[in-house]
């Protein structure tokens, strides 16, 4: 199960879907080093974005 505080380099190595989901959010970034410790949360609250949105779709 991915949670809010496992960073983004985290899910993306359980996750194997888990880049083309957070890209379809709008993060473009997530190969960059910062957004690799950045926690979903984080990233989320950057973005402007949903957290329950997006972690229903990282739990799908």
């Amino acid at each position: 199960m991915i949670t809010k505080d496992m960073t983004i380099g985290e899910v993306i190595r359980v996750k194997e879907n888990a880049p083309e989901i957070l890209m379809s959010f709008g993060m473009g970034c997530i190969g960059c080093p910062s957004a690799q410790a950045e926690s979903i949360e984080d990233a989320a609250m950057v973005h402007g974005l949903n957290l329950e949105t997006l972690m229903e779709a990282l739990n799908k």
